[in-house]
Formats: structure tokens, C-alpha cells, sequence
């Protein structure tokens, strides 16, 4: 007994570049779930600006994960020592153990990088 399988490239290529196909479905959803694990690393808030797509580009179907919190860009490369001043008022007002503390200047020690995009993209693979 012999068996002969011809495949053809075009009608496998078509297959694969299915809207809804079982590659799309199968990016989808890796992709949502490396999302909710960013959205989940992210520091406070941050998480609830995580958001997910599948788009086509010039090199086929490709899962996009961003977040559009305004400070992401500090928490992914860290900052380095500064300092903080009011921009509208006379004084920062703050709380400190329990205490609310009124001052014209901050030294902020500054803070790592948090790569928490990076590190769900790990987790997810």
C-alpha cells in the first residue's frame, strides 16, 4: 500500500493567514494571556492601561501588547536621583506615616526599572 500527499503551498498559505484561522485564534490567544500577566506585574494601576491586539503587518499576523499609563516609561527604564518641585502652588503636600507634611523640595532617591512587559513576555512563552 502506498500513500502519495500533495500539498498545495498556495492553498496552505491561505490557510494560514485565515481571519479567525486556527493560527490567528491560536495568536490571540497567547497573546491575551501574556497581556494579563503584564496587567497583573504592573505596578498599582498601571495594569488596568494594559491592553492587547493582534494586527497584520508586512511579516504576517503579530500580537501587540502596550500600556498607555503615562508614567510607563519611568517604571520600564527607572529614573535616577532628582528633585521634585511644586509646578502650581508654593508647597508639595504630602502624607508620611500618618502625617501630612507641606515642603518646597523632595530629593527623590530615584527608582529601578521595572520591565514588567519583559518579564511577562518570558512567563507567557
Amino acid at each position: 500500500m502506498s500513500v502519495q500527499v500533495r500539498v498545495n503551498p498556495g492553498a496552505l498559505a491561505r490557510l494560514l493567514r485565515l481571519r479567525n484561522g486556527p493560527v490567528e485564534r491560536r495568536l490571540r490567544e497567547k497573546t491575551r494571556k501574556v497581556a494579563g500577566i503584564a496587567a497583573r506585574e504592573a505596578p498599582g494601576s498601571m495594569g488596568d492601561y494594559v491592553d492587547w491586539d493582534v494586527v497584520e503587518s508586512r511579516r504576517g499576523l503579530q500580537g501587540v501588547i502596550t500600556c498607555d499609563h503615562p508614567a510607563v516609561r519611568f517604571v520600564l527604564d527607572g529614573t535616577p536621583p532628582h528633585l521634585i518641585r511644586p509646578r502650581r502652588r508654593t508647597y508639595l503636600r504630602f502624607q508620611v506615616g500618618g502625617r501630612v507634611v507641606y515642603t518646597k523640595l523632595v530629593r527623590h532617591p530615584g527608582t529601578d526599572a521595572n520591565n514588567f512587559l519583559e518579564r511577562a513576555l518570558r512567563a507567557g512563552r
